[in-house]
């Protein structure tokens, strides 16, 4: 089945694939020149993945140290740019390692070309990550 096309709706498919833990379905929802950047990102990790192969590497490892079990609050907003959604949501699970919960409040400026994610800024809670278990990334912290 093909996944789909509107930003809107390939967006909840790409949630869907990550509470199925199916990291390499959701990266094939990626152009191959695809970037995603992370504003707020702490010392230590990545700002930006340039194409769908950095994507892939940072995201390889997620459901080992993330175990997410809902997006319990979803908005997803049109912009002028019918390619573009502006999406406020919050992921919430357990940390593998610790066994605590993780709870996190995202906002991401999405841009969808050609039925695949080309731009993600993920403006997501630093605050987060310094629980131990939450680097998925291996970052230099």
């Amino acid at each position: 089945m093909p996944a789909p096309t509107s930003p809107a709706d390939l967006f909840r498919h790409s949630l869907r694939l990550l509470l199925d833990k199916d990291i390499p379905a959701w990266v094939a929802l990626w152009a191959e020149d695809g970037v995603m950047e992370f504003p707020f990102a702490p010392g230590g990790w990545p700002r930006r993945l340039e194409g769908r192969e950095d994507v892939a590497a940072y995201m390889r490892h997620y459901p080992d140290h993330i175990d997410l079990h809902d997006f319990p609050e979803l908005r997803i907003h049109r912009t002028t740019d019918p390619q573009t959604v502006v999406v406020e949501m919050r992921g919430v699970g357990r940390l593998v390692e610790s066994d605590a919960p993780f709870d996190m409040t995202y906002i991401a400026v999405v841009t969808v070309r050609d039925g695949h994610f080309t731009s993600y800024r993920d403006y997501w809670n630093p605050l987060a990550v310094q629980e131990p278990g939450a680097d998925f990334t291996g970052s230099s912290r």
